[in-house]
């Protein structure tokens, strides 16, 4: 029989709405972490570029909006509750008004469409530490699984790269090359999740799906110390790779990422923009899924799914749809 569930809480990471935010956002990100003070200043720079205002929880409100729609629309009448790790509103604060608000049982969608420890474990540890101390009827909550697979996930991450390559001139469309993108981690937390083999068939989905033979993965947004192996390669060094190799127009599509936040602005739409000029070739930066009614819709069908005795699981590719429930083991830090 399916969980009775009352209410949906979108977890995300958070960031700062305004100048003042910016270092305490910082501090909280980085809490317990040894990052050089050098790093701390350059992204605190990204963020007064525009403004000491990341996008992320405005795009998150956005998704909301329009989930709460869908699920109106299809006779699923939860509430949807909002909170973050880092930044306002804060988890803690969420958990405390569902808790006071009566819900006993709720439904979790994580922002990260794949497994690791800052986008999967740490955020169930999050929620552990949230609900601690509230005593009688803390609530429950269940993670709906990880969807890099979905064929929701993947159509939106299709239309969105064909979209991109509509942008290019026609006589170099056909051969660009696409660089697929997602956030680094450190080597010892990607060998211990399913990371990279879940973003290489997201990649393998998308690029087959668009009729595209020519792509890379590589990563972007490294923030550990220097003597500490990360995910590589590093997005610009690919970009410089395939241009040598008689590559004649970049696409960018960071599918690692839910929403158009500081790093995909930053990092790519500002750095990596940048070194295609100096490459000299044209570049286009492919949109993330967002808003897009296909994810939207995704969202909707796995909450369907755990409200169901009978679920349609929906995937992808060979490895089938994630868990729904992770194993004592999974996504460790290293």
């Amino acid at each position: 029989m399916p969980t009775p569930y009352d209410a949906v809480l979108v977890l995300a990471f958070g960031g700062p709405e305004g100048p003042d935010d910016v270092r305490p956002f910082l501090e909280n990100v980085m809490r317990g972490r040894r990052v050089l003070p050098a790093r701390i200043q350059d992204v605190a720079e990204h963020y007064h570029h525009f403004g000491g205002v990341s996008p992320i929880n405005a795009q998150n409100r956005a998704l909301i909006a329009a989930l709460e729609v869908a699920l109106a629309a299809h006779g699923i009448t939860l509430p949807i509750y909002f909170g973050n790790r880092n930044w306002h509103p804060f988890l803690a604060d969420t958990a405390r008004q569902m808790h006071e608000a009566g819900i006993r049982r709720g439904l979790v969608f994580v922002t990260s469409a794949f497994s690791s420890y800052s986008g999967c474990r740490q955020y169930r540890e999050d929620l552990q530490g949230a609900c601690a101390g509230m005593g009688a009827d803390t609530p429950v909550f269940d993670k709906l699984r990880v969807f890099y697979n979905h064929p929701g996930f993947v159509h939106a991450c299709v239309a969105r790269l064909t979209d991109a390559l509509a942008r290019l001139r026609g006589d170099v469309r056909d051969r660009a090359v696409i660089i697929f993108t997602a956030h680094s981690i450190p080597l010892a937390m990607a060998r211990h999740a399913a990371y990279t083999a879940q973003l290489a068939e997201t990649a393998a989905l998308v690029a087959e799906a668009v009729g595209v033979a020519g792509y890379r993965i590589a990563y972007q947004s490294r923030s550990g110390p220097p003597h500490v192996p990360w995910l590589e390669p590093d997005v610009r060094d690919v970009m410089t790779e395939v241009v040598a190799a008689g590559a004649p127009a970049l696409v960018v599509h960071p599918i690692g990422f839910l929403s158009d936040h500081m790093e995909v602005l930053f990092d790519l739409d500002i750095e990596a923009q940048q070194h295609a000029e100096q490459l000299g070739v044209p570049f286009v930066r492919a949109g993330t899924v967002g808003t897009h009614p296909m994810f939207i819709d995704m969202l909707r069908l796995l909450i369907a799914e755990r409200l169901s005795a009978h679920p349609e699981r929906l995937a992808l590719g060979m490895r089938g749809p994630s868990h729904d429930v992770c194993p004592a083991t999974c996504c460790m830090a290293g």
